[in-house]
């Protein structure tokens, strides 16, 4: 990319009507080929996914994505004819939405028995099925049943509609994002005191931003893509595209400063802290990667989104602004703000303060920022992952409504019930399903296992297989619901299976939460083996050095801790809850913690390479390791904690939205970054730097010899880190 870069700082126009040009074909490939997004889990080689291939066979009704509007009369029972014409003029309203293909009726034969009316009739739901060809229906046709049936609610009743693919037609996107990206500019302004200079990175970082969802709406067409996926993509592109462009403007502030001319100091911008940015936005592109060890189509999705916006902001940061930069000149620092109008003669000293009292004790700083981390990792000891149910949408939600009147009307299980799956050993012979419905409904933790009835839609067409819906006795995400499914699966089933010749197997979102968990269970040795390691080997080249790359890898496993540890303590616990606007405890969603580990390895080590190649280049002058921590602190502290700041403040912004995935990813980020950068990387990696002394930049000569050599800062630049101590105080002992 340096050879790129370095022709948008000679031929600036060149490089503007090259992107504009870029943008008008991105946005016209995605309107031609804009794919949907699908909220779809397909889990290799495990008895939930055969239990839905089996369903999509034999019973395709079933297999279809589903909504259940749930309603109670304020009055009376269901069947009261005020009700029941009300209920059946919406359902009217409901088949009249294009891509729904059929509505069960709680006034249809057989109501009870399909659990579309209570036992004592004061509870009814109504089924939705929809047709068509993609997994999710059209957003626009959900949101109109969402509609028809809100306007309902209230109205001599109260009623609510739930499902999967309603989850996301009822939460309103974040639209805090915006107080995050004030932020940013606040601190910009504060780092730079010019209008322009504050203004570049937002500029650019959106553009970048704008190109990659565009870009992912694309990749949707051909791969699986949540729905919260572009949302967890602007999230994590909009926080890196600030920073990266930060990097880039303070590089060339840095060498304006001390008087390089224009176009030369955007030349050395790109030079080097442009070589520092896409080596951090290839190492957050390769730790998305390493997700597809996984072999989870969802997973993938999601690091394809990210990678993308994340690639798309990196080459705004490195093309695009070096471009404008060099148009601009000193223009860059125009509207200057009051107290940036005199020259500063203090800046850095307060770091070089802070610095030299870390190195005058270096055991008491690493020691209490490891006891902060360890204290804050603790809760993750304790971590139970599963998918967070309805009930933890905020009151008022019309998914929380109707998840609140299933569990009054038909037991809490009946949120999420085991769906087993049953293939007949004599085609229509239902009688051995019926006997392991009675041996399903007598086991602990049971509450009801519906019968098989010929000629309803419990019994397949040809009469191969049935469906025999379990109702636990608590909920979806309740801990005690696991036990159920494992007696079911490790004991019941097989019992019946030898005695009658059938073949059963268990489905249901509790059944996918249980084999998901167990699937990232075992691919998580081979996952972080591939990241940790390509990160490894990247660092080892990077600073020549077998300690440096060491302790990044391990730091960052210690940030993740702490970070997951404080969403335990919120999520799960309920600490801090009402702050973040988390209604109800539950789970942490099985995919966040390798999710989270995959994007924290990447920026963390944006920031060892930040700080680290400052400490490496003095080192190299040098050869003293306590002056090079120190000045490489002085040199790189003030940018990294200006960019932790603003990434903090874009991922926190999208914890007040109602979508709780985005907002558990958002608060995770959000502590992540915030502690990697201020805690651990400004305070731990440079007391255990300091401590380690000569031992940190050690590399076996053998190994010396083969590496290739890698340089993001030039010696020349040493002079540009103003040691305000130098002059105050003795050079320390070199060692």
């Amino acid at each position: 990319m340096g050879a790129v870069s370095r022709w948008a700082v000679r031929k600036p126009w060149q490089a503007v009507i090259v992107w504009v040009l870029a943008l008008v074909l991105i946005g016209g490939a995605a309107a031609l080929f804009k794919g949907a997004y699908k909220d779809t889990f397909n889990l290799p080689d495990t008895e939930s996914t055969t239990a839905l291939q089996i369903l999509g066979k034999q019973f395709p009704e079933a297999a279809k994505q589903q909504a259940s509007i749930v309603f109670k009369p304020d009055s009376g029972t269901i069947t009261d004819p005020a009700t029941k014409a009300k209920i059946e003029a919406l359902e009217q309203q409901v088949a009249a939405i294009p891509a729904v293909e059929t509505v069960n009726s709680p006034y249809q034969p057989f109501a009870a028995e399909r659990g579309l009316a209570s036992p004592d009739g004061q509870y009814g739901r109504v089924g939705v099925v929809f047709g068509g060809t993609t997994a999710t229906p059209p957003l626009a046709e959900v949101k109109q049943l969402v509609a028809d049936v809100e306007a309902l609610n209230g109205d001599g009743m109260t009623i609510g509609v739930g499902g999967q693919a309603v989850e996301f037609a009822s939460t309103e996107p974040p639209k805090s994002e915006g107080v995050g990206i004030l932020v940013a500019i606040v601190i910009m302004l504060i780092m730079f005191g010019a209008v322009v200079a504050a203004g570049l990175p937002i500029l650019t970082a959106l553009i970048g931003l704008g190109a990659g969802l565009a870009l992912v709406t694309v990749a949707a067409r051909f791969m699986d893509i949540a729905t919260f996926g572009p949302t967890l993509a602007a999230m994590i592109g909009l926080g890196v595209g600030i920073d990266y462009a930060l990097f880039v403007i303070n590089r060339y502030r840095q060498a304006v400063n001390v008087g390089r001319e224009p176009r030369e100091a955007a030349l050395e911008s790109v030079n080097t802290a442009g070589r520092a940015v896409v080596f951090a936005g290839t190492t957050v592109v390769i730790a998305l990667g390493g997700l597809f060890v996984l072999g989870i189509s969802f997973m993938n999705g999601l690091a394809v989104g990210a990678a993308i916006t994340v690639v798309m902001v990196m080459l705004t940061a490195v093309t695009l602004l070096p471009a404008v930069i060099s148009l601009l000149g000193t223009k860059v620092f125009a509207w200057k703000m009051p107290w940036a109008r005199k020259p500063s003669t203090k800046e850095g000293r307060g770091l070089a303060r802070y610095a030299g009292a870390l190195q005058r004790r270096p055991w008491l700083f690493g020691a209490v920022a490891l006891i902060v981390m360890l204290a804050l990792a603790w809760p993750t000891l304790s971590m139970r992952l599963g998918f967070p149910d309805a009930g933890g949408k905020p009151d008022g939600n019309t998914s929380r409504i109707a998840y609140d009147l299933t569990t009054q009307g038909f037991g809490a299980g009946a949120n999420g019930p085991f769906l087993v799956v049953v293939e007949l050993p004599t085609a229509g012979d239902v009688a051995p399903a019926n006997e392991l419905g009675k041996a399903l409904a007598a086991t602990p933790g049971v509450a009801s296992a519906s019968p098989v009835v010929p000629g309803t839609p419990s019994v397949a067409a040809d009469g191969s297989a049935a469906i025999v819906q379990v109702l636990p006795t608590t909920g979806p995400q309740d801990a005690a619901t696991s036990e159920p499914l494992d007696t079911i699966r490790t004991e019941v089933i097989p019992q019946v299976e030898q005695k009658t010749g059938i073949t059963a197997y268990v489905g249901g979102a509790t059944a996918v939460t249980d084999d998901f968990t167990t699937v990232l269970g075992q691919a998580l040795p081979a996952f972080l083996l591939v990241v940790v390691s390509l990160g490894f080997l990247a660092l080892m080249v990077l600073f020549r050095s077998l300690v440096v790359p060491l302790t990044a890898a391990l730091t960052a496993l210690l940030s993740l801790g702490a970070a997951l540890g404080a969403i335990v303590a919120v999520f799960q616990w309920g600490n801090l809850a009402s702050l973040f606007g988390v209604t109800a405890t539950g789970p942490i969603l099985p995919f966040l913690p390798i999710m989270l580990f995959a994007i924290l390895f990447g920026l963390s080590m944006d920031y060892q390479v930040f700080l680290v190649s400052r400490m490496q280049e003095e080192w190299t002058r040098t050869q003293d390791n306590k002056l090079s921590v120190r000045r490489g602190l002085i040199g790189s502290g003030r940018v990294v904690m200006a960019a932790a700041a603003i990434m903090f403040s874009v991922f926190i912004s999208f914890v007040f939205g109602d979508d709780n995935t985005i907002k558990m990813f958002g608060l995770a980020l959000a502590i992540a970054v915030a502690l990697d950068a201020f805690v651990v990387r400004l305070v731990l990696v440079p007391s255990l730097m300091t401590v380690l002394g000569r031992a940190n930049w050690y590399l076996p000569g053998w190994l010396s010899k083969i590496l290739p050599s890698v340089h993001i800062e030039s010696e020349e630049e040493a002079a540009e880190i103003v040691d305000p101590l130098a002059d105050d105080e003795p050079e320390p002992a070199q060692r």
